[in-house]
């Protein structure tokens, strides 16, 4: 009898924080390099290995990768300890599918299909792009998983807040939606950016549950896809300065330097940032956006150290995609608070500004905002639960679409943007 009330304990532990040495979470992103693919996973249990076995066909994976395990002990009271496992692999053909499984000789996953990106810049690449998707309310999930299957995307860019929380009930909600996100993070890489809902223990369930491009603790990153520079950064590093207020500087540095070389290439002349607090906004829940001055726009003080509307400006940026606010809005081109559209019957051909995007109703437990008075840059605002989806048609042409999980799908939005001249025409390019 105490062996068999033993069993059941061991049981619900296991079940309670993960079992064992099973591979979890199972997710994909991009080094950058069409060629590799990073696979992340979890075990509660240390492995002997970290590897990933591949190939073009389920019953012939003879390609072996390993990688590496790290110890990530969580903040909160328990200490929960989870095992994060990371494989590069290296060597894979441009726009193909490779069946996969991730694990240990003791223990295996379940056998995965992954599609590579394409390479170069002669192609249409496919994002769907959201932030503020939760464990709990995750409305837009089930769609995304059908878009995906039905191989409607290329990649996935979710622009901050995760989980509602990662860290809460000692990681635990973190847990399940990483699980809840596998149909879709093992297919096509699911990149990522910081929000204000993983700050708990300075972003550590942010630093160590993903593997973004470059060394910066998956803070700040670019990304080529196609004819487009992405620019994923942070913008809570100018929020929750008790973690380093010199990250604020670090970064601007690093986006300055990265701006600067992106606009001088004509091989990928458009240049999307992504960041999860917008600089513009209509709401009414008091965020930084709905001040005259945000310290996302014009920086700190009479000084304006670190805004980054002139930043993003001098630099051409021609689209900035946001989240954090619980809807969806499109904005005119818009620059220092005065719209700037290319004429006044095609405001998206040739714009005089940057095009702000903000695409955060994938859905959560906090549910929607609400909207104030629209402001003289507000083109469309909707309060449907969705997701967007951008198609970087070519050098000159991207087109934009809002989905709503509410209306079964519908397009609710649509714009394209254009550049006849192929860079920003604020810009005077020598």
């Amino acid at each position: 009898m105490l062996v068999a009330k033993l069993a059941v304990f061991i049981a619900f532990i296991y079940l309670a924080n993960g079992i064992g040495n099973d591979p979890e979470q199972v997710h994909l992103s991009s080094t950058g390099d069409t060629s590799e693919m990073v696979v992340m996973w979890t075990t509660f249990d240390p492995t002997n290995d970290s590897t990933v076995q591949y190939g073009e066909h389920a019953a012939n994976l003879t390609n072996t990768t390993n990688g590496h395990m790290i110890k990530f002990v969580d903040g909160g009271s328990k200490h929960t300890i989870r095992y994060m496992h990371t494989v590069t692999i290296t060597g894979l053909k441009p726009a193909s599918k490779y069946d996969y499984k991730v694990g240990c000789a003791d223990k295996w996953s379940k056998v995965f299909t992954m599609t590579t990106l394409n390479t170069g810049t002669n192609w249409s690449p496919r994002l769907a792009i959201y932030g503020d998707m939760g464990s709990t309310n995750a409305q837009s999930l089930s769609r995304l998983i059908k878009e995906t299957d039905a191989g409607n995307f290329d990649a996935i860019l979710h622009v901050g807040d995760f989980a509602y929380d990662f860290a809460s009930d000692d990681g635990k909600v973190g847990d399940t939606f990483m699980n809840n996100i596998q149909d879709i993070a093992t297919q096509i890489p699911y990149m990522a950016a910081p929000g204000n809902h993983e700050n708990a223990y300075n972003f550590s369930h942010y630093i160590n549950r993903f593997a973004m491009p470059g060394n910066h603790a998956n803070y700040y990153y670019s990304w080529d896809v196609g004819h487009a520079h992405f620019v994923v950064f942070s913008t809570e590093v100018y929020f929750f300065t008790q973690y380093g207020v010199e990250l604020i500087g670090e970064q601007y540095s690093w986006l300055e330097q990265d701006l600067k070389a992106a606009h001088s290439r004509d091989d990928r002349p458009w240049i999307i940032t992504a960041g999860h607090r917008p600089m513009y906004c209509s709401t009414n829940d008091g965020d930084d956006c709905d001040k005259r001055d945000s310290i996302i726009r014009t920086g700190y003080s009479t000084s304006h150290s670190y805004a980054l509307e002139p930043l993003f400006y001098k630099y051409g940026v021609d689209i900035a995609l946001w989240a954090h606010e619980h809807e969806y809005q499109r904005m005119w081109p818009v620059y220092n608070r005065t719209v700037l559209n290319g004429s006044d019957s095609q405001p998206y051909v040739d714009p005089k500004a940057p095009v702000h995007l903000i695409t955060g109703s994938a859905g959560c437990r906090e549910d929607h905002d609400r909207f104030t008075t629209a402001m003289p840059w507000d083109a469309a605002r909707y309060l449907d639960y969705g997701y967007s989806h951008m198609t970087i048609m070519n050098s000159t042409h991207i087109h934009w679409q809002q989905i709503s999980d509410d209306k079964d799908g519908k397009v609710i939005d649509e714009i394209s943007i254009v550049r006849t001249q192929g860079y920003p025409r604020w810009i005077n390019k020598q």
